[in-house]
């Protein structure tokens, strides 16, 4: 990646233009120069006109034009950045499901038969190449991806639907499944459910989860339910267990021992009723005995837009709803945390977006894919994708995938999947260190390129901290950091 200069007068661009460019920018890892005594890689703005659609205006063919020691990015290419990465489409939409959830087939990148493929991420990998390739003699240099070397990231994460009167669970299953016609895993389901009566599988497939992320060293994110339940809410599927319980307060003292996150998962009410979510994060705040950073609405329910402004106002840091409900793949068209964007005020929102890219029941739920083996083939493939695009795989697994409460197989299937990914060597970390890791990127800048090329970094970041710096070969050096001041040079 070069040292760029971004040539582009921002206050003559929408402010839906200035978000694609802030984006694209922030994916691409080209660190921005603010100041140069020599000549570097420049980055200009050009007006086109749309190619039909915002999933055909982020085609790297028609959104980048390179010219000599110049990239060119189109208005239209900004704007589709906005619409997919903004979710701005999304939440224009009024179509909902029956969970009040927008339909996947709402979004722009299933319309294109795209979904599978982290475009806007792919976009900002090519204006990458495209600065490095016109760069010529100019001095070359780029933020390393992810800390420690490693090249990409994972988050798991855990929501903790299911705690109390857990044999309500494999019956439902188990009516599930005979409706499929499925009598081998039903009978399975029956005898391993007789056998856990009186051992609390809920328990023990919690604490198994965490010795296996133990293994290879992983902190997970936890979402849990805070909503006292009832029979309208527990019929519907939203909250089933009372947060305060006995069974609940063992189970978040494990995670918080074991030193994962703890996130709220929002009851349906939260997704529209500010006071709702306030309160839950309050209750959890006090039971978890730490900051809550995170949330992710139950079901993925939300109205895009509206619903994230409401975390704002609760306290929350960042988000992890933006997936789909029914398959897997990239809502936003990113494998990467992404700033929150309010496309009804066109404004940036002090809020951070880990895009779910997998879950275990969008298969077996959904698209009635009951062998696990399939659900692995399918993350796997996945973080292929996030992998090449030197981005972030965030995965869910929820905790009751097991035999005894309606899920053969599963279980052997997560331990596959664990070493799958650990064999890639990827950063693992909890939702909020990816987003703190990719707030402190984000803020790094060239506070000056000399005339011999060497770059002076500066932060506006918290506290003291190191970057990694590539050069044109690829070869690392470590710079110290400290906020507000330029300091280190590469």
């Amino acid at each position: 990646m070069a040292v760029i200069l971004v040539d582009a007068a921002r206050d003559q661009l929408g402010p839906a233009e200035r978000f694609g460019l802030e984006v694209l920018l922030d994916l691409s890892r080209l660190l921005i120069a603010e100041r140069a005594d020599c000549d570097l890689v420049r980055l200009t703005v050009v007006e086109r006109g749309s190619a039909g659609s915002a999933a055909a205006d982020l085609s790297s063919r028609a959104a980048l034009e390179r010219g000599d020691g110049e990239v060119r990015v189109t208005t239209a290419a900004l704007r589709g950045v906005a619409e997919v990465a903004g979710g701005a489409i999304e939440q224009r939409s009024t179509a909902t499901d029956r969970y009040g959830r927008v339909p996947a087939t709402e979004n722009p990148l299933v319309a294109a038969g795209q979904s599978r493929k982290p475009v806007v991420s792919l976009l900002g990998l090519e204006l990458r190449r495209a600065a490095l390739a016109v760069a010529g003699r100019r001095p070359v240099r780029s933020l390393s991806p992810w800390p420690d070397g490693h090249r990409w990231a994972v988050a798991l994460t855990h929501d903790l639907d299911v705690v109390e009167w857990w044999l309500l669970f494999p019956l439902l299953r188990m009516a599930e499944l005979g409706m499929k016609g499925d009598w081998d895993r039903f009978g399975r389901v029956g005898r391993a459910a007789r056998r856990s009566i009186g051992r609390d599988p809920v328990t023990r497939g919690v604490h198994s989860l965490l010795q296996l992320e133990a293994h290879h060293g992983i902190r997970a994110t936890w979402f849990v339910i805070c909503a006292e339940p009832t029979i309208r809410s527990m019929l519907a599927g939203d909250s089933t267990y009372r947060p305060e319980g006995p069974a609940a307060r063992r189970i978040l003292t494990a995670l918080t021992q074991a030193g994962h996150e703890i996130g709220l998962h929002g009851s349906f009410a939260t997704a529209e009723d500010v006071k709702s979510m306030v309160k839950q994060h309050r209750v959890l705040s006090r039971l978890a005995d730490s900051p809550v950073e995170g949330v992710r609405q139950h079901f993925l329910r939300m109205h895009p837009g509206r619903t994230q402004r409401l975390m704002v106002e609760a306290g929350f840091e960042y988000d992890a709803s933006w997936g789909f409900a029914d398959r897997n793949g990239f809502r936003l068209g990113v494998a990467d945390v992404i700033p929150a964007w309010d496309a009804e005020r066109e404004v940036t929102i002090p809020l951070d977006l880990v895009p779910l890219v997998w879950m275990d029941r969008a298969l077996s739920k959904y698209a009635g894919v009951e062998e696990a083996g399939r659900w692995i083939e399918d993350a796997r493939e996945l973080a292929g994708e996030c992998k090449a695009a030197e981005g972030a795989w965030v995965g869910l697994w929820h905790p009751n995938m097991m035999e005894a409460l309606g899920f053969p197989g599963a279980e052997t299937a997560f331990v596959s999947l664990l070493q799958a990914l650990a064999d890639d060597r990827p950063y693992f970390a909890s939702a909020h260190k990816l987003v703190q890791w990719r707030q402190f990127r984000r803020s790094v800048r060239a506070a000056r390129v000399s005339a011999d090329g060497r770059v002076v970094l500066r932060t506006v970041g918290g506290q003291r901290t190191v970057v990694a710096i590539e050069d044109e070969a690829g070869d690392t050096v470590q710079v110290q950091l400290k906020a507000g001041r330029p300091s280190g040079a590469a």
